[in-house]
Protein backbone atom coordinates (compact mmCIF):
# COMPACT_ATOMS: atom_id res chain seq x y z
CA UNK A 1 0.00 0.00 0.00
CA UNK A 2 1.33 3.54 -1.26
CA UNK A 3 0.16 5.91 1.39
CA UNK A 4 -0.24 9.72 0.43
CA UNK A 5 -0.06 12.29 3.65
CA UNK A 6 -0.54 15.63 2.94
CA UNK A 7 0.21 18.36 5.93
CA UNK A 8 3.12 15.82 6.09
CA UNK A 9 5.37 17.90 8.49
CA UNK A 10 2.38 19.10 10.84
CA UNK A 11 1.81 17.33 14.04
CA UNK A 12 0.26 14.60 13.05
CA UNK A 13 1.12 14.10 9.74
CA UNK A 14 5.15 13.78 11.10
CA UNK A 15 4.20 11.02 13.87
CA UNK A 16 2.14 9.34 10.79
CA UNK A 17 5.08 8.98 8.82
CA UNK A 18 7.09 8.63 10.80
CA UNK A 19 5.11 5.19 12.13
CA UNK A 20 4.35 4.36 8.95
CA UNK A 21 7.94 3.81 8.29
CA UNK A 22 8.01 1.88 11.43
CA UNK A 23 5.73 -0.57 10.29
CA UNK A 24 6.89 -0.37 6.36
CA UNK A 25 10.51 -1.48 7.63
CA UNK A 26 9.12 -3.88 9.82
CA UNK A 27 9.89 -2.39 13.28
CA UNK A 28 6.29 -2.06 14.15
CA UNK A 29 5.05 -5.73 13.67
CA UNK A 30 1.89 -4.87 15.41
CA UNK A 31 0.55 -4.65 12.35
CA UNK A 32 0.61 -7.78 9.97
CA UNK A 33 -2.15 -6.97 8.08
CA UNK A 34 -0.62 -3.55 7.05
CA UNK A 35 2.26 -4.09 4.00
CA UNK A 36 3.61 -0.27 3.53
CA UNK A 37 5.20 0.58 0.30
CA UNK A 38 5.91 4.07 -0.55
CA UNK A 39 5.16 6.84 1.62
CA UNK A 40 4.42 10.15 -0.15
CA UNK A 41 4.93 13.14 2.06
CA UNK A 42 3.03 16.55 0.54
CA UNK A 43 3.21 19.44 2.29
CA UNK A 44 3.33 23.23 1.72
CA UNK A 45 6.62 23.75 0.46
CA UNK A 46 6.26 20.46 -2.09
CA UNK A 47 6.56 21.51 -5.61
CA UNK A 48 2.71 21.43 -6.89
CA UNK A 49 3.11 19.69 -10.39
CA UNK A 50 4.19 16.50 -8.25
CA UNK A 51 0.21 15.81 -6.76
CA UNK A 52 -0.72 14.28 -10.17
CA UNK A 53 2.08 11.57 -10.11
CA UNK A 54 1.15 11.16 -5.96
CA UNK A 55 -2.32 10.89 -6.81
CA UNK A 56 -2.00 8.66 -9.71
CA UNK A 57 0.29 5.82 -7.30
CA UNK A 58 -1.82 6.39 -3.46
CA UNK A 59 -3.46 3.62 -2.34
CA UNK A 60 -4.83 5.22 0.44
CA UNK A 61 -4.52 9.12 1.42
CA UNK A 62 -4.78 10.81 4.29
CA UNK A 63 -5.71 14.52 3.97
CA UNK A 64 -4.00 16.25 7.11
CA UNK A 65 -3.62 19.63 5.82
CA UNK A 66 -5.29 22.77 7.03
CA UNK A 67 -5.33 25.81 8.15
CA UNK A 68 -6.46 26.64 12.04
CA UNK A 69 -4.71 30.27 12.18
CA UNK A 70 -4.32 32.51 9.32
CA UNK A 71 -3.68 36.06 9.49
CA UNK A 72 -6.94 36.39 7.07
CA UNK A 73 -10.14 34.72 8.27
CA UNK A 74 -10.39 34.06 4.20
CA UNK A 75 -7.72 31.97 4.39
CA UNK A 76 -9.60 29.42 6.65
CA UNK A 77 -11.68 28.36 3.57
CA UNK A 78 -8.29 28.66 0.97
CA UNK A 79 -6.09 26.18 2.95
CA UNK A 80 -9.62 23.87 4.48
CA UNK A 81 -11.75 23.79 1.50
CA UNK A 82 -9.53 24.66 -1.47
CA UNK A 83 -6.64 22.30 -1.32
CA UNK A 84 -8.85 19.67 -0.52
CA UNK A 85 -11.12 20.13 -3.73
CA UNK A 86 -7.67 20.23 -5.82
CA UNK A 87 -6.59 17.05 -4.05
CA UNK A 88 -10.06 15.11 -5.02
CA UNK A 89 -10.12 16.29 -8.43
CA UNK A 90 -6.53 15.53 -9.25
CA UNK A 91 -7.92 11.79 -8.07
CA UNK A 92 -10.75 12.13 -9.97
CA UNK A 93 -8.91 12.85 -12.85
CA UNK A 94 -6.70 10.03 -12.57
CA UNK A 95 -9.31 7.54 -12.04
CA UNK A 96 -8.28 6.61 -8.45
CA UNK A 97 -10.61 5.93 -6.29
CA UNK A 98 -8.44 4.32 -3.05
CA UNK A 99 -9.98 5.60 0.36
CA UNK A 100 -9.15 9.03 1.62
CA UNK A 101 -9.15 9.97 5.51
CA UNK A 102 -9.77 13.51 5.95
CA UNK A 103 -8.90 15.40 9.44
CA UNK A 104 -11.92 17.27 9.96
CA UNK A 105 -12.60 19.16 13.33
CA UNK A 106 -15.27 19.23 16.67
CA UNK A 107 -15.83 22.44 15.55
CA UNK A 108 -17.88 21.07 11.87
CA UNK A 109 -20.22 20.18 14.02
CA UNK A 110 -21.48 24.29 14.76
CA UNK A 111 -22.49 22.92 17.90
CA UNK A 112 -23.10 25.15 20.86
CA UNK A 113 -20.38 28.33 20.84
CA UNK A 114 -18.94 26.75 17.69
CA UNK A 115 -21.85 27.90 15.76
CA UNK A 116 -20.30 31.11 14.47
CA UNK A 117 -16.76 29.59 13.81
CA UNK A 118 -15.15 30.61 10.87
CA UNK A 119 -13.03 27.48 10.93
CA UNK A 120 -15.82 25.23 12.15
CA UNK A 121 -17.30 26.64 9.30
CA UNK A 122 -14.20 25.73 6.56
CA UNK A 123 -14.26 22.21 8.08
CA UNK A 124 -17.86 21.50 7.51
CA UNK A 125 -17.45 22.62 3.84
CA UNK A 126 -14.67 20.13 3.46
CA UNK A 127 -16.81 17.44 4.72
CA UNK A 128 -19.35 17.96 2.43
CA UNK A 129 -16.68 18.06 -0.28
CA UNK A 130 -15.66 14.88 0.02
CA UNK A 131 -19.23 13.08 1.01
CA UNK A 132 -20.30 15.10 -2.40
CA UNK A 133 -16.80 13.39 -3.89
CA UNK A 134 -17.99 9.87 -2.34
CA UNK A 135 -20.97 9.74 -3.78
CA UNK A 136 -19.82 10.80 -7.56
CA UNK A 137 -16.90 8.17 -7.53
CA UNK A 138 -17.77 5.58 -5.23
CA UNK A 139 -14.23 6.24 -3.41
CA UNK A 140 -14.56 5.38 0.42
CA UNK A 141 -14.24 8.52 2.36
CA UNK A 142 -13.51 8.60 6.33
CA UNK A 143 -13.69 11.74 7.82
CA UNK A 144 -12.94 12.32 11.11
CA UNK A 145 -13.69 15.38 13.71
CA UNK A 146 -10.76 15.23 15.90
CA UNK A 147 -11.40 17.01 19.52
CA UNK A 148 -7.98 18.62 20.92
CA UNK A 149 -4.61 16.94 19.89
CA UNK A 150 -2.46 16.07 22.24
CA UNK A 151 1.08 14.26 22.59
CA UNK A 152 4.69 14.18 21.38
CA UNK A 153 5.82 17.05 18.80
CA UNK A 154 2.71 19.51 19.32
CA UNK A 155 3.35 23.19 18.64
CA UNK A 156 3.02 25.54 21.83
CA UNK A 157 2.00 28.83 22.22
CA UNK A 158 -0.28 28.32 18.88
CA UNK A 159 -3.19 26.50 19.10
CA UNK A 160 -3.03 23.94 22.05
CA UNK A 161 -3.96 24.95 25.54
CA UNK A 162 -1.77 21.59 26.89
CA UNK A 163 1.30 22.10 24.95
CA UNK A 164 1.85 25.43 25.89
CA UNK A 165 1.39 24.39 29.72
CA UNK A 166 3.52 21.16 29.21
CA UNK A 167 5.89 23.61 27.13
CA UNK A 168 6.19 26.09 29.69
CA UNK A 169 5.96 23.75 32.64
CA UNK A 170 8.90 22.14 31.34
CA UNK A 171 11.30 25.21 31.22
CA UNK A 172 9.84 26.84 34.12
CA UNK A 173 7.94 29.57 32.43
CA UNK A 174 4.59 31.25 33.74
CA UNK A 175 1.09 29.56 32.32
CA UNK A 176 -2.04 31.25 32.67
CA UNK A 177 -5.12 29.08 33.52
CA UNK A 178 -8.82 31.85 33.68
CA UNK A 179 -10.98 28.88 34.53
CA UNK A 180 -9.25 25.63 36.32
CA UNK A 181 -12.81 24.02 35.70
CA UNK A 182 -13.11 23.79 31.96
CA UNK A 183 -13.00 20.75 30.75
CA UNK A 184 -10.98 19.28 27.76
CA UNK A 185 -11.75 16.46 25.61
CA UNK A 186 -7.87 15.33 24.41
CA UNK A 187 -7.39 12.81 21.87
CA UNK A 188 -3.63 11.87 22.29
CA UNK A 189 -1.40 10.82 19.37
CA UNK A 190 -0.83 7.73 20.05
CA UNK A 191 -4.79 6.46 19.93
CA UNK A 192 -5.10 8.52 17.18
CA UNK A 193 -2.21 6.43 14.88
CA UNK A 194 -4.53 3.52 15.92
CA UNK A 195 -7.15 4.34 14.64
CA UNK A 196 -5.97 5.64 11.05
CA UNK A 197 -4.42 1.92 11.17
CA UNK A 198 -7.56 0.48 11.10
CA UNK A 199 -9.04 2.43 8.46
CA UNK A 200 -6.14 1.58 6.38
CA UNK A 201 -7.12 -1.98 7.51
CA UNK A 202 -10.86 -1.13 5.91
CA UNK A 203 -12.68 -1.11 9.49
CA UNK A 204 -12.72 2.24 10.76
CA UNK A 205 -14.84 2.84 13.44
CA UNK A 206 -18.21 4.51 12.15
CA UNK A 207 -20.19 7.08 14.10
CA UNK A 208 -22.66 9.71 13.72
CA UNK A 209 -23.39 13.37 15.58
CA UNK A 210 -26.67 13.79 16.97
CA UNK A 211 -28.21 16.92 17.21
CA UNK A 212 -27.69 18.57 20.45
CA UNK A 213 -30.96 17.84 22.77
CA UNK A 214 -31.53 14.79 20.39
CA UNK A 215 -32.00 11.48 22.36
CA UNK A 216 -30.70 8.17 20.77
CA UNK A 217 -31.02 4.81 22.73
CA UNK A 218 -31.73 6.34 25.83
CA UNK A 219 -28.65 8.76 26.28
CA UNK A 220 -28.85 12.45 25.39
CA UNK A 221 -26.66 14.03 22.89
CA UNK A 222 -24.92 17.88 22.85
CA UNK A 223 -23.90 17.58 19.62
CA UNK A 224 -20.30 16.74 20.13
CA UNK A 225 -20.53 13.38 20.87
CA UNK A 226 -20.24 10.51 18.51
CA UNK A 227 -22.81 7.75 18.46
CA UNK A 228 -20.73 4.34 17.68
CA UNK A 229 -23.23 2.97 14.63
CA UNK A 230 -21.49 0.36 12.07
CA UNK A 231 -22.95 2.41 9.60
CA UNK A 232 -22.34 6.06 10.97
CA UNK A 233 -21.52 8.74 8.16
CA UNK A 234 -18.65 10.35 9.61
CA UNK A 235 -15.72 7.95 11.48
CA UNK A 236 -13.54 8.50 14.94
CA UNK A 237 -11.34 7.59 17.35
CA UNK A 238 -12.62 5.61 20.62
CA UNK A 239 -10.05 6.10 22.80
CA UNK A 240 -10.40 9.89 24.24
CA UNK A 241 -9.60 11.41 27.63
CA UNK A 242 -11.27 13.93 29.47
CA UNK A 243 -9.59 16.16 32.16
CA UNK A 244 -10.03 19.71 33.87
CA UNK A 245 -7.08 22.51 33.02
CA UNK A 246 -7.12 22.46 37.15
CA UNK A 247 -6.19 18.57 36.98
CA UNK A 248 -3.74 19.10 34.08
CA UNK A 249 -1.66 21.54 35.12
CA UNK A 250 -1.96 19.64 38.82
CA UNK A 251 -0.21 16.64 37.09
CA UNK A 252 2.32 18.57 35.19
CA UNK A 253 3.40 20.36 38.24
CA UNK A 254 3.69 16.58 39.83
CA UNK A 255 5.31 15.49 37.02
CA UNK A 256 8.57 18.74 36.96
CA UNK A 257 8.58 17.96 40.79
CA UNK A 258 9.72 14.50 40.26
CA UNK A 259 13.74 15.01 40.11
CA UNK A 260 13.19 16.24 43.78
CA UNK A 261 10.64 14.29 45.26
CA UNK A 262 11.77 10.79 43.43
CA UNK A 263 7.78 10.05 43.38
CA UNK A 264 6.17 8.86 40.29
CA UNK A 265 2.52 9.28 40.10
CA UNK A 266 0.25 6.57 39.39
CA UNK A 267 0.49 5.59 35.22
CA UNK A 268 -2.07 2.79 34.76
CA UNK A 269 -1.42 1.09 31.38
CA UNK A 270 -3.27 3.42 28.93
CA UNK A 271 -4.31 6.15 31.43
CA UNK A 272 -4.33 9.86 30.60
CA UNK A 273 -2.13 10.24 33.39
CA UNK A 274 0.95 8.50 31.26
CA UNK A 275 -0.36 9.41 27.92
CA UNK A 276 -0.09 13.35 29.66
CA UNK A 277 3.53 11.99 31.24
CA UNK A 278 5.07 11.02 27.97
CA UNK A 279 4.14 14.60 26.02
CA UNK A 280 5.63 16.22 28.90
CA UNK A 281 8.75 14.58 28.88
CA UNK A 282 8.96 15.80 25.07
CA UNK A 283 9.08 19.43 25.93
CA UNK A 284 11.94 19.14 28.57
CA UNK A 285 14.91 21.18 27.70
CA UNK A 286 18.49 19.07 27.48
CA UNK A 287 19.66 20.31 31.01
CA UNK A 288 16.74 19.00 32.72
CA UNK A 289 17.31 15.39 30.91
CA UNK A 290 19.37 13.99 33.20
CA UNK A 291 19.55 14.98 37.17
CA UNK A 292 21.94 14.02 39.73
CA UNK A 293 20.55 12.01 42.69
CA UNK A 294 21.58 12.24 46.17
CA UNK A 295 24.48 9.82 46.83
CA UNK A 296 24.66 9.12 50.85
CA UNK A 297 28.30 7.86 50.60
CA UNK A 298 30.33 6.41 53.85
CA UNK A 299 33.17 4.01 53.99
CA UNK A 300 31.55 1.22 53.29
CA UNK A 301 30.17 2.44 50.00
CA UNK A 302 27.33 4.73 49.15
CA UNK A 303 23.07 4.33 48.97
CA UNK A 304 20.90 6.57 46.93
CA UNK A 305 17.49 6.17 46.77
CA UNK A 306 15.92 5.71 43.03
CA UNK A 307 12.37 5.98 42.79
CA UNK A 308 9.76 6.18 44.59
CA UNK A 309 5.91 5.25 43.90
CA UNK A 310 2.45 6.09 45.40
CA UNK A 311 1.41 2.89 46.41
CA UNK A 312 4.39 0.25 45.36
CA UNK A 313 7.32 1.36 46.97
CA UNK A 314 10.46 2.23 46.08
CA UNK A 315 13.69 1.75 44.59
CA UNK A 316 17.30 2.29 45.79
CA UNK A 317 21.31 1.50 44.47
CA UNK A 318 23.22 -0.02 47.19
CA UNK A 319 27.22 0.03 46.25
CA UNK A 320 29.32 -1.97 48.62
CA UNK A 321 32.96 -1.74 49.11
CA UNK A 322 35.22 -4.97 49.08
CA UNK A 323 34.68 -7.13 52.04
CA UNK A 324 32.02 -4.59 53.12
CA UNK A 325 28.71 -6.15 55.31
CA UNK A 326 25.95 -3.85 54.96
CA UNK A 327 22.25 -4.50 56.31
CA UNK A 328 22.58 -6.53 59.77
CA UNK A 329 18.98 -5.15 60.71
CA UNK A 330 15.12 -6.83 60.26
CA UNK A 331 11.55 -5.68 59.88
CA UNK A 332 8.26 -6.14 60.71
CA UNK A 333 5.88 -5.78 57.33
CA UNK A 334 8.32 -4.11 55.32
CA UNK A 335 10.00 -6.59 52.45
CA UNK A 336 12.56 -6.12 50.01
CA UNK A 337 14.09 -7.77 47.04
CA UNK A 338 18.07 -7.28 46.41
CA UNK A 339 19.13 -7.93 43.39
CA UNK A 340 22.90 -8.18 42.80
CA UNK A 341 23.80 -6.43 38.99
CA UNK A 342 27.33 -6.16 39.52
CA UNK A 343 30.10 -8.32 41.64
CA UNK A 344 29.62 -11.47 44.13
CA UNK A 345 27.69 -11.40 47.28
CA UNK A 346 26.86 -13.87 50.26
CA UNK A 347 23.05 -12.91 51.43
CA UNK A 348 22.34 -13.93 54.90
CA UNK A 349 18.70 -14.21 56.86
CA UNK A 350 18.06 -15.94 59.91
CA UNK A 351 14.27 -15.96 61.74
CA UNK A 352 14.07 -14.05 64.78
CA UNK A 353 14.40 -16.18 67.61
CA UNK A 354 16.63 -19.25 66.30
CA UNK A 355 19.34 -20.26 64.80
CA UNK A 356 18.87 -21.29 61.63
CA UNK A 357 20.70 -18.96 58.91
CA UNK A 358 19.57 -19.41 55.11
CA UNK A 359 22.15 -18.31 52.44
CA UNK A 360 22.51 -17.08 49.26
CA UNK A 361 24.98 -16.72 46.58
CA UNK A 362 24.68 -14.19 44.14
CA UNK A 363 26.24 -12.59 41.29
CA UNK A 364 25.92 -10.50 38.59
CA UNK A 365 26.87 -12.86 36.36
CA UNK A 366 23.76 -14.44 37.05
CA UNK A 367 20.68 -11.72 37.93
CA UNK A 368 18.68 -12.87 40.63
CA UNK A 369 16.04 -11.64 43.06
CA UNK A 370 16.16 -12.58 46.81
CA UNK A 371 13.51 -11.82 49.82
CA UNK A 372 14.27 -10.10 52.95
CA UNK A 373 11.34 -11.80 54.64
CA UNK A 374 9.77 -9.62 57.19
CA UNK A 375 10.49 -10.89 60.74
CA UNK A 376 14.31 -12.26 59.22
CA UNK A 377 17.70 -10.27 60.06
CA UNK A 378 19.69 -9.91 56.76
CA UNK A 379 23.11 -8.52 55.79
CA UNK A 380 24.48 -8.50 52.46
CA UNK A 381 28.67 -9.06 52.04
CA UNK A 382 30.48 -8.22 48.96
CA UNK A 383 33.13 -11.10 48.46
CA UNK A 384 35.14 -9.41 46.37
CA UNK A 385 38.60 -8.03 47.85
CA UNK A 386 38.92 -5.31 44.86
CA UNK A 387 35.99 -4.48 43.16
CA UNK A 388 32.71 -3.22 44.55
CA UNK A 389 29.32 -4.95 44.93
CA UNK A 390 26.37 -2.88 43.07
CA UNK A 391 22.76 -4.46 44.25
CA UNK A 392 19.68 -2.87 43.29
CA UNK A 393 17.23 -3.06 46.27
CA UNK A 394 13.33 -2.58 45.91
CA UNK A 395 11.10 -2.17 49.12
CA UNK A 396 7.47 -2.85 49.69
CA UNK A 397 6.90 0.77 50.77
CA UNK A 398 8.41 4.48 50.79
CA UNK A 399 11.03 5.02 53.87
CA UNK A 400 9.74 6.99 56.72
CA UNK A 401 11.89 8.26 59.27
CA UNK A 402 8.98 8.47 61.65
CA UNK A 403 8.36 4.65 61.16
CA UNK A 404 11.27 3.10 59.62
CA UNK A 405 10.20 0.08 60.51
CA UNK A 406 14.22 -1.03 60.73
CA UNK A 407 15.87 -2.62 63.37
CA UNK A 408 19.39 -3.61 63.78
CA UNK A 409 20.45 -7.07 64.68
CA UNK A 410 23.41 -9.38 63.88
CA UNK A 411 22.19 -12.18 61.52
Amino acid sequence: MNVLVTGAKGFVGRNLVENLKAIRDGKNRTRPALSIGEIFEYDLDTDPALLNELCKAADFVCNLAGVNRPTDPADFQKGNFGFASTLLETLKKNGNRCPVMLSSSLQATLAGRFGTSEYGLSKKAGEELFFAYSAETGAPVYVYRFPNLAGKWVRPNYNSAVATFCNNVANDLPITVNDPAVELELLFIDDLLEELFDAMEGHPHRAEYPKTGETVDGAVYDGLTPHPCADGKYCYAPVTHKATLGYIVDCLHTFRDQPQTLLMPRIAPGSFEKKLYSMYLSYLPKEKVAFDLKMNCDDRGSFTELLKTADHGQFSVNVSKPGITKGQHWHNSKWEFFIVVSGKALIRERKLGTDEVIEFAVSGDRVQAVHMLPGYTHSIVNLSETEPLVTLMWANEQFDPNHPDTFFEEV
